[in-house]
């Protein structure tokens, strides 16, 4: 009898990204590191927001890497139309130089998935796209603290609520608070002394009961709910 001939492993997919920013040297040096990368290829490329969205809907990327401050259009615009329009089964990670960025906020309001910052390593902005593809928030614990900061020194009047708590039971109370403070799935696990699936089980039950897109937007909620508070 013959032997079975071997299946070749399907290959392995890639992730298609658009990359938008006003400067060309930014996007060289993206374009640069991800054709080093066999998963992440560069679909397309894109100045300004206007031209982000109209190359969106076009050749409908995984991810798009998407800075903030640009002529015309600028970044929160045109992610709000990404994530809210026919192509928003799209990822948009924000790319942004955060100390000095004033509407990182809104952004992530506009339903980005998470944020970058321009002088982070290379490498790092490669695993960050991989994960966002794969459907997780990004936003790491640092980054986190951070970016409550940032909200909390905001007028009060920019403190929109995006919806109620109400409805969540204590457990899930406790691992929004985990979430808000920047901790991983793993983390929170073994602070509530409970399995990571079981986390992973809290965690999608949160972001159906309070309409959140990811686990960005879960920290934005555990802000503005009073169950996370600044960093002093």
């Amino acid at each position: 009898m013959e032997s079975p001939v071997p299946r070749s492993p399907a290959p392995a997919r890639v992730v298609r990204v658009l990359l938008v920013d006003d400067q060309p040297l930014v996007r060289a040096a993206l374009r640069m590191v991800i054709t080093e990368a066999p998963d992440i290829e560069v679909a397309g490329e894109a100045s300004n927001g206007t031209e982000a969205v109209r190359l969106t809907e076009a050749i409908r990327p995984d991810v798009v890497v998407m800075d903030i401050r640009m002529p015309g259009m600028d970044g929160i615009e045109a992610t709000r139309l990404i994530t809210t329009g026919p192509s928003a089964e799209t990822h948009v990670i924000v790319l942004t130089t955060f100390d000095d960025d004033d509407y990182v906020y809104g952004a992530l309001r506009a339903g980005a998935a998470g944020f970058l910052v321009k002088d982070m390593a290379l490498d790092d902005i490669l695993a960050a796209v991989r994960v966002v593809a794969a459907g997780d928030g990004l936003i790491a614990p640092g980054v986190t603290r951070r970016l409550i900061k940032e909200f909390a020194e905001r007028p009060a009047k920019d403190a929109r609520p995006r919806g109620s708590i109400t409805g969540i039971t204590d457990r899930e109370r406790e691992v929004l608070t985990l979430v808000g403070s920047g901790l991983s799935n793993t983390e929170i696990a073994a602070e509530l002394t409970i399995s990571v699936a079981t986390a992973k089980t809290y965690l999608t039950r949160l972001l159906a009961k309070l309409g959140a897109r990811d686990r960005v937007q879960l920290v934005i909620i555990a802000y503005e709910a009073g169950l996370v508070a600044a960093p002093r």
